[in-house]
């Protein structure tokens, strides 16, 4: 890449969904659906973005902007002064569903940095977590949209960390998407402060499962994927993703609600069992529903030069 006003990088950030049941903000898993943007270095000062798709009539084209923002967070960090910057958006991402939108954009921020600033300032894959966790608040979303694959986050001595693990290739990932949204922080205002011991053993036990199921044993995501720390007090907020997820569980798949929702997420054990999870939702609301047959993205978030390629 040559160094200087002009580059142009393209960025591709995948969705991801957290939780997966029991791995309340621990646990993520990138999607095969995605963020692509096109970004050029201008003089400092000088703005322009352009965004369609998903939530392009809602997101800021001003220093407000969360990308920008971040962008500008990693700069500080670095200390060098932010440059200006011409962002072209394609939103694939569902936004306000639970599929990590807000994640999504933080990474391509830090992976815009990350790409403006090579061969002046090298961010390693430690910084990029770090610096997306200070703008976003917590790892679970943003550890999978940079690393891809299923992530374990945790915030350690030393900041945020993470480990990647390989999916089994016989799970196949289902996403419910309704026509409404869901804020994060509405949904973790309906939780409680204090759960019971029981029912903290209960996730814990289903969570270290769930490892078990998406790496070696897709055949016991059913039990695995069960909850009891956020998803049923989350119900009052969005009745129909509750509806279509007792119904698909209660017929033996593995479904749960995708981050905070209101997006409902199935791990099936192969396509055909994904296909039968996807009629039998339909039979089961009259809400809308947009589906995805989805693959997990093992890439994570890319950052290259437009005439190079991603690295």
């Amino acid at each position: 890449m040559t160094v200087g006003l002009g580059r142009t990088i393209e960025v591709v950030v995948p969705a991801t969904s957290a939780n997966l049941g029991p791995g309340f903000d621990t646990l993520g898993l990138a999607l095969s659906v995605y963020d692509a943007l096109v970004v050029t270095e201008l003089p400092a000062g000088e703005l322009e973005i352009e965004v369609s798709g998903s939530g392009a009539e809602d997101i800021p084209r001003d220093a407000s902007n969360l990308i920008v923002r971040t962008v500008a967070h990693v700069y500080s960090d670095a200390g060098r002064p932010m440059p200006g910057l011409r962002i072209a958006a394609e939103n694939g991402v569902p936004h306000g569903r639970g599929l990590g939108s807000s994640g999504a954009a933080v990474v391509a921020g830090v992976l815009i940095a990350k790409g403006l600033l090579e061969g002046d300032v090298e961010i390693g894959d430690d910084d990029l977590l770090r610096l997306a966790t200070e703008i976003e608040g917590h790892p679970d979303n943003v550890a999978p949209a940079l690393f891809g694959g299923l992530t374990i986050a945790w915030m350690g001595e030393r900041g945020p960390q993470h480990k990647k693990l390989l999916v089994h290739r016989g799970v196949s990932p289902l996403v419910l998407v309704p026509a409404y949204t869901m804020s994060t922080s509405q949904a973790r205002s309906l939780q409680p402060p204090h759960v019971s011991t029981a029912d903290a053993v209960f996730n814990v036990s289903r969570s270290a499962l769930l490892i078990a199921a998406l790496t070696q044993s897709p055949e016991l995501l059913l039990d695995a994927t069960a909850d009891r720390l956020h998803q049923d007090y989350r119900a009052e907020a969005m009745p129909e993703t509750q509806r279509v997820v007792q119904a698909l569980r209660a017929a033996g798949y593995a479904a749960v609600v995708s981050g905070a929702g209101p997006s409902v997420l199935v791990l099936a054990d192969g396509p055909g069992r994904r296909q039968e999870a996807l009629d039998l939702a339909a039979q089961v609301t009259d809400t809308p529903w947009d589906a995805l047959l989805l693959a997990v993205d093992v890439r994570g978030g890319t950052v290259g030069d437009r005439a190079e390629g991603s690295t």
